[in-house]
């Protein structure tokens, strides 16, 4: 890790003033002063600013509700990621597990953990997510029972694994996927002849949406909430 990025992760500093921090010689790497912001720190090294010891913060879990528009990335230069909705001094180290398209509003999973993320993507892992999908015609059994059963998408050579299907009415249904292809719900739908108006995603695994979050919205997840993906 470098010098400047263990700084701005340990404390409430930006990248630029750790950076002005180290150059000004406040920063000290097994007591010896160091100025170059590009230092390779490591895991045992002992670090202060201005005298005072400083330690990596433990993992964080966060749930955000992603509003429409807001894509699903870390930077972007012309559009507003969803790092942009969260405090300057919370973003650091922080990576998005589980990405939802600019149109798809819902539940955002992001950590400083690659592992835990990794059982939440991982292919192997299987790990259900859950959307509400307002559709642009009624959907009827034959089509349900086709998402239920797998769907052959266009360009693909395998069949979507089966989902779950809740009909909550003519045009609405929670639809339950295993996978991660690219627009999967949205193919799926298409490919059972009809058209999805709307897409959110309320659950991944057993961690739901928290109803009092409005959308740009975010909290930390609990420890039961962690574990459950663990």
């Amino acid at each position: 890790m470098r010098l400047d990025y263990f700084i701005a992760t340990a404390t409430a500093l930006s990248r630029r003033d750790a950076k002005k921090a180290i150059s000004a010689g406040l920063v000290k790497v097994d007591d010896q002063t160091c100025r170059k912001a590009g230092t390779p720190v490591a895991h045992d090294s002992t670090i202060t600013l201005e005298g005072h010891p400083l330690s990596l913060p433990g993992e964080r879990y966060l749930m955000l509700h992603k509003p429409r528009g807001v894509i699903s990335a870390t930077t972007d230069s012309q559009q507003p990621t969803a790092l942009d909705l969260l405090p300057d001094g919370i973003r650091q180290g922080l990576h998005i597990a589980g990405r939802l398209d600019a149109d798809t509003t819902g539940l955002l999973l992001l950590t400083t953990d690659g592992q835990w993320s990794h059982r939440i993507t991982s292919p192997r892992v299987n790990c259900p997510k859950t959307y509400r999908v307002a559709l642009s015609e009624p959907i009827d059994a034959t089509a349900i029972a086709q998402l239920e059963q797998g769907v052959a998408l266009r360009n693909e050579p395998r069949p979507t694994a089966p989902a779950r299907v809740q009909r909550l009415d003519d045009r609405l249904i929670d639809l339950t996927i295993s996978e991660g292809r690219y627009h999967q719900v949205r193919r799926m739908l298409a490919a059972v002849g009809n058209h999805v108006d709307g897409l959110h995603r309320w659950r991944i695994g057993d961690i739901i949406l928290d109803p009092a979050l409005a959308p740009g919205q975010y909290r930390e997840l609990s420890p039961a909430e962690v574990d459950c993906l663990a």
